[in-house]
């Protein structure tokens, strides 16, 4: 076992590890985290961890489906997962008195889901039912066919919910093999945030998790992308208003810049209303409704991006605000007081996150999935406070450069709108 000042980790004898937070709350959070998502499937297993995310609450050696469900929601509890690109996630927030059973289903549907035939078959139509009502939501498509667009046959660019056509192939066999491949408990996290005494925590964990490894770790290595080409594509919809990503390649999760580059998007679109988008391209210009910048990073690259709806009328103009922001950002350095406040609002914006205790479990969670370690806010601040105003000039010449982003419209068709 080892600790930092918030947080205590320990690690099973089959290579699991743990990280719990203590926290005066009447409700437990806990997660279970494996390092595998979208970007570790090969070409014809497109879909697969959002299959097995979906399919492994559908029975267990012991357990029904509903009685999976009921398990939790009858104490008014929640169970959820997720799955991104670099990670499947399966949560539970339970009242803390059933902290054990919340710690047993996540385990019982992790490592002793049957997978059914009947029920692998109805979840295929509720997925593909999943991905067309995507499909309707333009704001939703236009993120995932940027990401084709940025990556191209690359893993990061699949869709993780996969296509209709290949979802229907999928078979017990499949999830086997990919589950060999990824789920191995050396690949887990568990995270739990609540008011559980610590040794509870370990043994409890340890009680349901601490299972002898019989499958061999066939991990595959994660094909690293390369050879980026900026490509500008624009096709006409039937939707009422146009919508444009525009952004590039940035910096990975282990890059030293990593931290300035959030700042430099929470500043320029982040949520707030006075980011430098919002305020000069909605509330002073009128021209949409919604802008934003967001940053992610993977393990050997990131991606940057841009996203506004306009009319068709007001595009042109929108986009020529944006290139005129970020050209500002690439010629002169902030000033000492803006700097100031954009730090300032960065880590507000921290500590207002961590009052949400899901969200904070989901956070630890994964930081300790790829760091095997999780900073304090202490530590983030010192982070934030040693971004300089010379290091963001920089990364904004290196990464706000117009010229060499990836550029993706979709057009109202008029005639649509009658």
């Amino acid at each position: 076992m080892k600790n930092n000042q918030e947080h205590h980790f320990y690690e099973l004898s089959n290579g699991v590890r743990i990280i719990h937070k203590n926290s005066n709350t009447p409700v437990i959070h806990l997660g279970l985290f494996i390092n595998a998502g979208s970007r570790d499937e090969k070409k014809e297993e497109q879909g697969m961890a959002h299959f097995i995310e979906h399919v492994i609450f559908k029975g267990t050696q012991k357990r029904k489906s509903y009685q999976i469900f009921n398990s939790i929601e009858n104490v008014g509890g929640d169970l959820n997962a997720y799955t991104a690109k670099e990670e499947t996630c399966i949560h539970c927030s339970v009242p803390a008195e059933y902290f054990e059973k919340a710690a047993e289903i996540i385990a019982d549907v992790a490592f002793h889901s049957i997978f059914p035939d009947k029920e692998l078959e109805k979840e295929k139509d509720i997925i593909i039912d999943e991905y067309y009502y995507f499909k309707d939501i333009p704001e939703e498509t236009i993120m995932d066919d940027f990401d084709e667009l940025v990556f191209g046959n690359h893993p990061l660019g699949y869709n993780i919910l996969g296509h209709p056509e290949r979802i229907r192939q999928f078979s017990k066999k499949d999830i086997d093999a990919f589950m060999q491949a990824n789920y191995h408990p050396s690949k887990m996290v568990v995270s739990v945030v609540g008011n559980v005494p610590e040794k509870n925590v370990y043994r409890i964990i340890q009680k349901y998790f601490d299972f002898r490894q019989t499958l061999q770790l066939k991990a595959r290595a994660r094909r690293k992308f390369s050879a980026y080409l900026p490509v500008k594509k624009a096709y006409k919809k039937k939707i009422f208003q146009s919508h444009c990503i525009m952004g590039t390649p940035a910096y990975s999760t282990f890059d030293k810049h990593k931290t300035a580059l959030i700042l430099l998007n929470n500043l320029l679109g982040g949520p707030a209303s006075n980011s430098l988008l919002n305020m000069a391209v909605r509330e002073k210009h009128g021209l949409t409704y919604n802008i934003e910048s967001n940053y992610s990073a993977f393990t050997d690259t990131g991606l940057f991006r841009i996203y506004v709806s306009a009319d068709n009328d007001s595009m042109e103009k929108t986009t020529e605000i944006i290139d005129k922001i970020l050209k500002s950002l690439r010629g002169k350095k902030l000033g000492t007081l803006q700097l100031a406040r954009a730090k300032q609002q960065l880590l507000g914006n921290l500590c207002l996150a961590l009052e949400n205790k899901t969200a904070e479990m989901l956070s630890m969670g994964k930081a300790f999935l790829i760091f095997n370690r999780v900073d304090t806010v202490e530590t983030i601040s010192r982070k934030i406070e040693n971004i300089t105003d010379m290091e963001l000039l920089e990364i904004a010449n290196e990464i706000l450069c117009p010229a060499c982003f990836c550029e993706l419209k979709y057009l109202s068709d008029e005639s649509y709108r009658g």
